[in-house]
């Protein structure tokens, strides 16, 4: 609450953490670091990425263990997930921390919250799954999981407080963290671009099986619109190495040859530099967003899961600029709608200074003020007060 100061403590607490994934990493380093500033003598325990652990956690597993995506996709991996679960919960009740915090990552998250609090630990969790969109009774297991629900989004308090769940919205740690007005001529300079010209941002993915389903449509994507603007530049961020050399792949094996440039990481300074955006569905489109970046939304995934999903879903939008905005802002390319002519013809419409594109960059700006909430401070109160409530301060 404003006005109070946070709570803060020098006890040797025991703070457990699970992410999933590149984004869940982000938001679990910026908590873990507003968590220090309370509690210095705090250690950190659970999963985790490299941004986690720059700040002092300590790992179980590499994060990317758990990265994978969809429905059927899972399922070759189910083995190794349920063990790594099993493992994970046995070292927690050993270690009884003051809490736990699963970030996102649901299907594997909640399992572990359920079980833990059932022992006695107190757990959160941050990043509502989307139970606004399809099955929001999925809510009532949430209620058995989770002492406390954090959310990015204002929308989502709802359906939490309808079943009694305890809930705070933080916004999102990227919106405190990206300016309200990137400077794309300083982010062309630092990436050794042009400051004049048209340059392209490719973002197909940060996952391995994102690239298999969209790294080739995505480069065939550039080569369309290159014939028919061949001034054009394409700028793409690898999310690590192993993702360079699949892109670099993939790339080879295409036989095109295109002016792009692949870059390690980078990804908001890509963001930056770039006039417009083809990029799959996902947190990356709210990074997008936060940069005031026009965009076209694509995904493909097993034709399986689409179709569970299509029949489950009851949303209109896939993307969250969409969805934030409450209307399309961002034209969406889902499956077999997903081609090089259908998507290219939307990025050079979304190049051209209109009318639409110009409204479409103020509701970005909207969407980010409306997000900037001071999330790993918000977030990390939320998380003291409960550990105070259960008697762990």
């Amino acid at each position: 609450m404003a006005g109070i100061a946070p709570l803060r403590s020098n006890k040797s607490l025991c703070i457990a953490l699970v992410a999933g994934e590149a984004s869940g990493d982000t938001l679990g380093a910026g908590l873990i670091a507003a968590l220090k500033q309370r509690f210095p003598n705090a250690r950190f325990i659970g999963i985790g990425g490299p941004r986690m652990l720059a700040e002092g956690m300590q790992t179980r597993v590499p994060m990317e263990r758990l990265s994978v995506m969809g429905l059927v996709e899972v399922l070759g991996r189910l083995r190794e997930l349920l063990r790594i679960r099993r493992e994970l919960v046995d070292y927690l009740k050993q270690e009884r921390p003051d809490v736990f915090i699963g970030i996102d990552a649901p299907d594997f998250t909640l399992g572990v919250e359920q079980r833990l609090r059932d022992a006695g630990i107190p757990t959160v969790h941050y990043v509502s799954p989307s139970v606004w969109a399809w099955r929001e009774k999925r809510v009532l297991g949430i209620a058995q999981s989770t002492d406390l629900m954090l959310t990015l989004f204002p929308f989502e308090e709802d359906v939490y407080r309808r079943h009694g769940v305890a809930v705070r919205c933080v916004g999102h740690t990227l919106a405190d963290r990206v300016p309200l007005e990137p400077d794309r001529a300083a982010a062309r300079q630092a990436l050794g671009l042009a400051e004049a010209g048209r340059v392209v941002a490719l973002l197909p993915g940060s996952r391995n099986g994102e690239l298999r389903k969209l790294g080739r449509l995505f480069l065939d994507t550039a080569a369309w619109c290159l014939e028919r603007q061949p001034d054009l530049q394409f700028i793409m961020p690898c999310a690590s190495p192993e993702r360079r050399q699949q892109m670099d792949a993939i790339l080879a094996e295409s036989g095109l040859e295109l002016p792009l440039t692949l870059f390690d990481g980078q990804a908001h300074e890509v963001l930056a530099a770039c006039d417009a955006v083809l990029i799959a569905s996902g947190t990356a489109t709210l990074e997008a967003m936060l940069f005031k970046r026009p965009m076209v939304v694509a995904y493909r995934m097993a034709g399986l899961t689409f179709r569970i999903l299509k029949r489950l879903v009851k949303v209109g939008h896939v993307s969250l600029p969409n969805l934030l905005a409450g209307r399309e802002v961002a034209p969406e390319f889902l499956q077999d709608a997903a081609t090089p002519e259908a998507m290219g013809e939307a990025l050079l419409a979304r190049l051209l200074p209109t009318a639409e594109r110009a409204e479409t960059e103020q509701t970005f700006m909207q969407l980010h003020q409306m997000l900037r909430r001071d999330a790993d401070q918000c977030a990390a109160d939320a998380v003291a007060d409960l550990m105070a409530e259960r008697g762990h301060l």
